[in-house]
């Protein structure tokens, strides 16, 4: 099998790993019981930035896996996986604030079209640009996924009391 294949049939899987696992973490604080391990990795209500993390967490198990498996046939592979990353998370917070903004409202349509588009531009963004040659220093790469891994944790539970953090129906911020 060809390099070029594999790291395709990798990153399609990525996009419906990430969709379904995505998709699962909307609903597993609630599903739990209001547990608060499962809070910090799911959303634990409807503000904007608990979505960022239904689109955060799978991808960052996906760009963990990936770059095991492909570190040494492509070394940028982390720092294109991370750009892809902070892609699909400016795309859901610059989307939902304009489209908001536009309607008034909000509309889960286009909410679900949101997270489903950036998923897949994400995994698009690292398809065309994993195979460049340019210099990209991991360890870098390494401290921005991890710094979004404590803030994404630590604002659930210490959200700043801004629009981003908010919960639109109950008004509540973080976990209530």
């Amino acid at each position: 099998m060809s390099k070029q294949y594999s790291i395709f049939k990798f990153e399609f899987f990525s996009v419906i790993f990430t969709l379904v696992l995505g998709t699962i973490l909307h609903f597993t604080f609630n599903w739990s019981g209001n547990n608060l391990i499962i809070g910090a990795f799911s959303a634990v209500n409807e503000s904007t930035w608990e979505h960022l993390k239904i689109v955060f967490f799978p991808m960052l198990i996906n760009t963990i896996i990936g770059f095991i498996y492909y570190k040494k046939e492509y070394p940028n592979y982390l720092c294109v996986k991370t750009k892809g990353i902070l892609l699909a998370l400016s795309f859901v917070v610059i989307f939902f604030y304009t489209y908001t903004g536009i309607l008034g409202k909000n509309l889960s349509v286009l909410d679900i079209g949101s997270f489903i588009v950036a998923v897949i531009l994400a995994e698009y963004y690292t398809l065309k640009n994993v195979s460049n040659k340019s210099s990209c220093n991991n360890f870098i790469q390494s401290i921005i996924l991890v710094a979004l891994f404590i803030c994404f944790i630590l604002f659930t539970f210490f959200p700043l009391h801004i629009g981003l953090f908010i919960d639109p129906i109950t008004g509540n911020y973080g976990v209530s």
